[in-house]
């Protein structure tokens, strides 16, 4: 997985751990047509395309293509979103929802882009 480790436990958790450096660029992709069910965290960037479902944690970035969707809580530093979330989203620095992206559930961002046509049903707390 681009120079990272997997591993699966019972409790359904997949973690990714870098073997770089802080400065890494190092990015988890999940494919179109992957499902992940349980626990997902990443220390680095991550591209979703296919489909979580259950709580999403990335340290750095998350980038959100317009197949992805996940149905769980999601927490980010950074995150491009335009696919589908079904559930909280926190995201502790910029949020940029894209024009197919679509939000149920509460949003938390320190700062939020939003595109025209990008749609959100729920509470959002910007600040």
């Amino acid at each position: 997985m681009l120079g990272a480790k997997s591993k699966q436990t019972n409790e359904k958790t997949l973690t990714v751990v870098a073997n770089a450096s802080k400065e890494s660029q190092d990015t988890c992709v999940v494919a179109a047509g992957t499902t992940i069910e349980g626990k997902f965290n990443s220390t680095e960037n991550v591209r979703l395309d296919g489909q979580v479902k259950g709580e999403v944690k990335c340290a750095l970035r998350l980038v959100m293509g317009e197949t992805g969707r996940i149905e769980g809580n999601v927490r980010t530093k950074d995150a491009i979103i335009m696919g589908t979330i079904e559930g909280e989203l926190i995201a502790e620095g910029l949020l940029h929802l894209k024009s197919t992206a679509v939000i149920r559930g509460t949003i938390s961002a320190k700062n939020m882009t939003v595109d025209e046509g990008a749609r959100y049903v729920g509470e959002c707390k910007i600040g």
